[in-house]
């Protein structure tokens, strides 16, 4: 019987990796799981932290609880991004460890990588070059948590990996109108113009950066196959000093393309405008996935598949998400 803790679970990412666990479990898998919300465990508080390891000692973490957001949100709240995010990943490695954990998977992002890395980004452009300005704190803290993980790994020996995933949509993704992810601000944006009979939605920035989505359900599968890995298949397909590992679907569009794509399954038929005078952000941000590819990975759930599923959750779930 392993016991596995997921921290996060109520998010996006951690809810479609519970729901993948349940389902092994279901089956006949020999699982345990460990779950807390944030108001039973503060993973920023080190000492509830230690106290929750020292007790449920689990044989294997996951660790998708992050602050998370889009362009607005890291904007307008850095502190809160570097600081909540170092203190999750410290306090949650570092305590596991403690327990005597030696299994653990982390969830990165692809902002890590330099604002400039070659496209598509390999795992070895991280620590190259510039990061970008709009969400730098929250990328320093997703680097520490590799690095965390890294170091570890060197110092005890255990198996920490980190995934760092593209842009994910999909069930549960956050749809506020100021604080949310490209994809969902889209959906809620066009839904309610579709509803109002408006004849014009104006997009943030040029509509020209491209940008690759993955669906949660693949990220979920991806990271379950990863954490799965014996020891020996891992390191075999993985420079050692490169803990971490692209998740994604090997293939992206443009911020207005995506749009179109949204409008069309929302039923928005009006015009779409750009306003350039909004931050773009990264022109470009598109991840080589080679290494998990080769592992024996792929995404399975294309775009347009996933955004109509995505919008018939946002349809069932309308009323709790209006704020």
């Amino acid at each position: 019987m392993s016991k596995v803790f997921v921290a996060g679970h109520r998010g996006m990412v951690g809810g479609a990796i519970l729901r993948q666990l349940e389902a092994r479990r279901a089956t006949g898998e020999a699982l345990t799981l460990l779950t807390r919300s944030s108001s039973e465990l503060d993973l920023t508080d080190q000492q509830a932290v230690r106290d929750f390891m020292q007790a449920e000692r689990p044989d294997q973490v996951i660790l998708a609880a992050a602050k998370v957001g889009g362009i607005h949100a890291n904007n307008t709240y850095p502190a809160d991004f570097i600081y909540k995010n170092l203190m999750i990943e410290c306090n949650v490695i570092h305590q596991a460890f403690a327990a005597g954990v030696r299994k653990l998977l982390q969830l990165g992002s692809s902002c890590i990588y330099p604002k400039a890395a070659p496209q598509p980004m390999q795992e070895n452009a991280l620590l190259t070059g510039t990061l970008e300005p709009t969400n730098e704190p929250y990328a320093i803290a997703k680097i520490a948590g590799i690095k965390l993980c890294e170091s570890y790994n060197r110092q005890h020996g255990v198996d920490y990996r980190s995934v760092m995933p593209t842009n994910l949509y999909g069930p549960g993704d956050n749809f506020h109108p100021e604080n949310s992810h490209v994809l969902p601000a889209l959906m809620r944006r066009f839904h309610e113009a579709a509803q109002q009979g408006l004849e014009e939605v104006t997009i943030w920035g040029s509509g020209t950066p491209r940008r690759e989505f993955l669906h949660v359900d693949d990220m979920a599968a991806a990271s379950l196959f990863v954490l799965g890995l014996d020891k020996a298949n891992y390191d075999a397909n993985t420079d050692p000093m490169l803990s971490h590992i692209n998740v994604g679907c090997g293939s992206d569009v443009s911020i207005l393309e995506l749009a179109q794509l949204v409008a069309d399954v929302v039923g928005f038929a009006g015009r779409i405008a750009t306003d350039p005078s909004k931050p773009d952000g990264t022109a470009r941000k598109l991840m080589d996935v080679s290494r998990l590819d080769q592992m024996g990975w792929r995404a399975r759930i294309g775009l347009e598949d996933g955004v109509a599923e995505t919008y018939q959750w946002f349809l069932a779930n309308a009323e709790a998400l209006r704020t």
